[in-house]
């Protein structure tokens, strides 16, 4: 990198999100002394804070709940001097016309410069927007069968999608549920041919064919699924104490669109070193393209981030060891 005289900046990398990506970011940012800003989102959270509980993160045997393990995230961030602002991003720009290239981020009515910035922002799972989905969510309504599928042994459970996420959760639930309904709007699957083949073998699995979800029920939990032939329109209720939705996610990557590259369903593309093509611009977590998206990875992705940041601004001013 052409090294030139460092322009006018506020931080030396600001990151935007707070989940276990950006707050896993913040904690080893404040610990390497970087000059850095958190802009946690203030009409925005993060979608493990609706997880009812966890049981697989590491060192948490009991379990906990996903807003409770945010907050331990949030302290140890804080205990390391971490600066958090609780603002919405309304905007982020770049200025090509210095060397090295800054970074401009609007939160509130102010504008922060920086040197890099951590996109953080995450994802949400694409909703059937029935009635019942969100009024269950946490009560038998998941879009996490790795999370809550232990929570289902020997119960009957309906899967809704198609896709290659849909069907390897559907075979994972099936090491837990008794039944496992799987509820796709077509006659036939989008996934890979493997895990059809899989899925079709599995005694467990029952697929409700050419079928759209009509509404959730239940009373204090999920008790059934209204589904709707979409050839006769005839309804019927599927009798199930959990819903899991594979329907899609949609990234938190609007305001970076057109900086960096992104796959077709808009997840950042970045490197194995989590660099993204934008001189400065990183990306870890859910917002990112990745196969895997746990609470754990999303934290292992922050850390590598900063790993990648430290690099980059030693590099920028020329301290590189």
């Amino acid at each position: 990198m052409k090294q030139g005289i460092l322009p006018e900046y506020d931080y030396d990398v600001v990151i935007i999100g707070g989940g276990p990506a950006g707050y896993t970011a913040g904690i080893y940012a404040a610990r390497a002394a970087l000059k850095t800003l958190l802009i946690e989102g203030a009409g925005t959270v993060s979608q493990i804070t609706i997880t009812d509980i966890i049981e697989n993160y590491p060192g948490i045997p009991d379990g906990i709940g996903g807003f409770e393990l945010m907050q331990l995230f949030k302290k140890q961030a804080l205990k390391f001097g971490l600066e958090v602002l609780p603002k919405d991003v309304t905007a982020v720009n770049t200025s090509s016309s210095s060397t090295p290239v800054t970074w401009e981020v609007t939160a509130g009515d102010k504008v922060y410069k920086t040197l890099s910035i951590i996109a953080a922002t995450g994802a949400m799972w694409r909703s059937l927007g029935v009635p019942g989905e969100s009024e269950f969510a946490g009560k038998g309504v998941s879009y996490c069968a790795t999370c809550d599928g232990p929570f289902y042994r020997n119960r009957d459970v309906v899967v809704v999608g198609g896709g290659d996420t849909a069907i390897q959760e559907a075979l994972f639930l099936t090491h837990f549920a008794k039944k496992v309904f799987v509820i796709h709007r077509r006659d036939r699957l989008r996934a890979a041919g493997m895990l059809q083949k899989r899925a079709f073998a599995e005694k467990k699995i029952e697929f409700v064919w050419n079928a759209t979800v009509e509404e959730i029920s239940g009373s204090d939990f999920v008790t059934g699924v209204k589904v709707k032939d979409v050839t006769t329109g005839k309804i019927r209720t599927i009798t199930a104490d959990g819903a899991f939705i594979f329907v899609g996610r949609l990234p938190y990557t609007s305001m970076f669109k057109g900086l960096v590259d992104m796959d077709k369903a808009g997840f950042i593309v970045t490197d194995e070193n989590l660099r993204t093509n934008a001189a400065g611009l990183f990306a870890a977590g859910d917002c990112r393209s990745k196969l895997f998206r746990q609470v754990i990875t999303a934290a292992g992705d922050g850390a590598n981030a900063v790993h990648s940041v430290e690099l980059y601004i030693d590099e920028v001013k020329g301290q590189t060891y």
